[in-house]
């Protein structure tokens, strides 16, 4: 370029040259300008800290090395508690899919849609505004690895809510209905940005291993990575060198060398991903945190921390759980207790006050900023009332299995009152004694239902969106299934053994046209005929379950009704779908989907597929 401006600048007179030249000169110093505020801003970009949440699945407090656990092996994680700042009162729902909605949107889970784990409340309403969106608009490029459990269909699916690089299983857990067919954590399928990929390995392996070469991948520009293992929740399928490692310690008994093994396994992971980021020269100016989503799933026979409960409990151990956050650069780190009662929806306005995101909530955050705890700031910190309950029901049902929470005192079930002070694994009832501190938490838990009934949940439903580009034909599995009985209708094991159930689908046709629906028994991957029988797999020393015996079921027909499409048919032998095709409107439905054995019985449709023609 510069040898081309000069030669040409030799057919000109000397005032035009020098006019050239000066000419030249100024947009040589604009370049220039030009280059360095790009370089200023990619630099100020990079300033930003990248954020990994690490978050396991029904590990509960008393599940580390580093809570005084005396079995487990959880070297790495252990190293990375006495780096950390610890929130030792943090509480979240007590089951998976709360817990993550209160995350994914700094508000409580009853408020979301998401106070169940299957029939349909496990959605996550579309209109909430959710981290990885927020993260998102604020620059960041975003991966979520492993369990998301808000939902299998658009618009519910992590890549339809501000993740750009997503690796996950389907449902809960693997082996759940929406999970690709036959998984057993080994060599499974899994769906990579919405397209299913066969992945060689063991589950959290292959989680982790998927999320380093994200963090590889963008290291020169600020991420969120959410890596959400399934592990430690069953089925309690683990490399055999893991529950080897428990082998032969007293007292505990195959399914929790099972359990713990899985745990170990995560903590080899902890550390490959700490190594990582040093590796990448990251590790300083990452926020990496790690957490739970419920209390422990059995661990609590073996080692309870001083908790009662587990997962599901309205008691300490269903909800208390560890927050470990490490990051140096923001002088986060050196080891550090903080004792304050906090909360998982407290996650989100923590990450807008700490790096200063441009977010105008447009639904109010039940969650508080910790910015002030974890710089002990917070002079005049409130004694605040938080709420914890388990409904796992198909309405929310007002004082069912709840837990009022202050600083100092809990209040369960309206009837028992605990002092956390002198009683953490809350034995004695002194409801009695201070009816005073009883009356003030009843009124708040009071106050506090009624601003969710405000918001009309149980009114309210999140439907599944069919016939759109973003997932057609879409796989419909019978965990999202509206019921009041559902067996083990949500597990791909309600299939194999024809569990019966009834109930509806809220489905949404975005646009007028032609649609397919095919009923199944089995999801079309595992190329199984509606009454075709298979043997149980074979047991392998890994694996607690394998996909048990199919039972004989004699489906006779297939029954369908949305909309105005109203048909019945008959099952050939030998059919593997049955396929109903009608023109139908655009609009919010109920559909049933149902296969009729010889007696009469009604059972769902286990998978639907719904395509646009």
């Amino acid at each position: 370029m510069k040898h081309n401006l000069f030669k040409s600048s030799k057919k000109l007179g000397h005032q035009n040259k020098q006019s050239f030249l000066a000419k030249s000169l100024s947009v040589f110093m604009i370049l220039a300008c030009t280059s360095s505020a790009v370089m200023q801003a990619q630099s100020k970009s990079k300033e930003k800290p990248n954020v990994i949440v690490v978050i396991t699945d029904d590990q509960g407090m008393g599940d580390l090395g580093s809570y005084g656990n005396p079995y487990i092996k959880t070297p790495n994680i252990d190293t990375f508690y006495k780096d950390a700042v610890r929130f030792n009162n943090y509480h979240v729902s007590t089951t998976c899919a709360p817990s993550r909605g209160a995350i994914m949107s700094g508000r409580h889970t009853n408020r979301l849609n998401v106070f169940h784990t299957i029939t349909g409340r496990s959605l996550l309403f579309e209109d909430e505004v959710i981290l990885p969106q927020i993260f998102a608009q604020n620059g960041y490029t975003n991966g979520m690895f492993g369990k998301w459990h808000l939902g299998d269909n658009y618009p519910y699916r992590p890549e339809d809510r501000g993740f750009h690089e997503v690796v996950r299983h389907g449902g809960g857990g693997i082996t759940q209905g929406p999970d690709y067919w036959n998984n057993d954590y080994f060599d499974d399928t899994y769906w990579h940005n919405g397209k299913t990929e066969k992945y060689e390995g063991y589950c959290t392996d292959v989680f982790f291993s998927e999320a380093l070469d994200f963090i590889e991948t963008n290291k020169d520009k600020p991420f969120f990575c959410y890596i959400a293992t399934n592990a430690p929740h069953g089925p309690l399928n683990v490399p055999k060198e893991y529950m080897d490692m428990y082998k032969g310690v007293d007292g505990l008994e195959e399914k929790f060398q099972r359990f713990y093994g899985m745990i170990t396994n995560i903590d080899d992971n902890f550390k490959l991903l700490e190594d990582k980021l040093a590796a990448l020269d990251i590790a300083d100016n990452t926020i990496l945190i790690f957490t739970t989503d419920n209390g422990t799933a059995g661990g609590n026979k073996v080692f309870d921390a001083g908790l009662r409960g587990g997962k599901g409990s309205e008691y300490e151990g269903g909800h208390r759980v560890p927050l470990l956050i490490r990051w140096p650069n923001g002088e986060l780190s050196g080891g550090k207790d903080i004792d304050k009662l906090v909360a998982h929806y407290d996650l989100l306005p923590t990450f807008v006050d700490l790096l200063g995101f441009d977010f105008n909530p447009v639904k109010p955050l039940d969650g508080k900023s910790l910015k002030p705890l974890l710089y002990e700031e917070a002079e005049e910190w409130p004694n605040r009332i938080l709420y914890m309950d388990t409904q796992r029901l198909q309405n929310l049902v007002k004082y069912r299995k709840y837990s009022v929470m202050d600083d100092n005192w809990r209040l369960v079930n309206g009837t028992e009152l605990y002092d956390m002070n002198i009683d953490r694994s809350q034995t004695t009832n002194v409801f009695d004694k201070h009816p005073e501190v009883a009356e003030r938490l009843a009124v708040g838990y009071e106050k506090w239902w009624q601003s969710i009934m405000d918001e009309n949940v149980n009114e309210r439903y999140a439907y599944i969106k069919v016939g759109s580009p973003e997932e057609n034909p879409s796989r419909i599995s019978s965990h999202d299934m509206m019921t009041g009985k559902f067996g083990h209708m949500w597990h791909q094991y309600g299939a194999t053994n024809a569990s019966q159930a009834t109930g509806n689908w809220k489905i949404e046709f975005v646009e007028d046209g032609d649609y397919k629906i095919s009923l199944c028994r089995f999801p079309r991957e595992s190329g199984l005929a509606i009454n075709e029988t298979f043997p149980a797999e074979k047991q392998r020393v890994e694996l607690e379950r394998a996909m048990p015996a199919s039972t004989k079921s004699d489906f006779e027909e297939a029954y369908i009704y949305v909309a105005d499409l109203e048909k019945t048919a008959k099952i050939e032998k030998g059919q593997k779908e049955v396929s109903f095709t009608a023109k139908v409107s655009a609009g919010k439905y109920d559909m049933e989907a149902q296969l009729i054995d010889k007696d009469k019985r009604l059972h769902p449709a286990y998978y639907v597929y719904i395509e646009k023609l």
